[in-house]
């Protein structure tokens, strides 16, 4: 395939574009963008290198002088959307911030709902990434541990916030292709629940239901994971 290396290499470190010939009609933020757009409005599975050709007008084979491989395409994609990131001033209170970074990222997730797939450790060095991870750390500048726990601990709050996202978009997708609405669908399961609960099957749930009958709040929820996360780092 052209443009595509027999041995392992970084795509940051390859040329804008490979190959004799007239002046590039197209940039890597080019190509990142077509991709981003297909992948928000058809899904990451609609992306491929033939697809973005035809969304910037150009040959498919003529892509790889630029992105030799698929996976560079993905890592290319995560590293736009990572530029959305805002970065500011650390306030001094590390907890506050990193709650910040969180919902930040919850919200980038939502916008691009197909991020969460990508999230990968392979892809996190990209040039909008480092700086995305040079600002977690300049956050935790006034927590009082090494660089290791530092790493740990935003690995960790990138973990629950990656997952949980991904459950909220699956439940959305679920609740999508259903026939019926979200609520009708509560309201069966709740009280087949109540009944299960209230046969003296299961009392320990029938005491956790005594103790909070509910209903989730999901918002709350998302914000008490967090917060024991970095409680058990302070």
């Amino acid at each position: 395939m052209a443009g595509r290396a027999a041995v392992p290499e970084v795509i940051w470190e390859r040329p804008e574009r490979t190959g004799r010939g007239p002046r590039p009609a197209h940039t890597r933020a080019d190509i990142a963008a077509a991709a981003v757009r297909i992948a928000d409005a058809e899904g990451l599975d609609a992306v491929s290198m033939r697809r973005v050709a035809t969304e910037l007008g150009c040959g498919t084979m003529s892509l790889y002088n630029y992105v030799p491989r698929k996976e560079d395409l993905h890592e290319l994609m995560v590293d736009a959307v990572s530029g959305e990131h805002e970065l500011w001033e650390p306030s001094g209170d590390w907890r506050a911030d990193l709650l910040r970074v969180a919902r930040q990222t919850r919200a980038l997730m939502h916008r691009h709902p197909w991020l969460p797939r990508l999230m990968s450790p392979v892809y996190g060095f990209s040039p909008n990434a480092l700086r995305y991870l040079e600002h977690c750390l300049a956050c935790l500048d006034p927590y009082d541990g090494p660089y290791g726990t530092k790493m740990q601990l935003i690995a960790m709050v990138n973990g629950v916030v990656t997952t949980y996202v991904t459950n909220e978009l699956a439940t959305a997708e679920r609740t999508r292709s259903l026939p019926w609405s979200q609520e009708q669908e509560n309201a069966v399961r709740g009280a087949y629940l109540g009944r299960q609960v209230a046969s003296g099957a299961y009392p320990r749930l029938a005491a956790a239901f005594t103790e909070d009958p509910g209903p989730i709040d999901l918002e709350a929820v998302f914000e008490q994971a967090l917060a024991r996360v970095l409680n058990g780092f302070a």
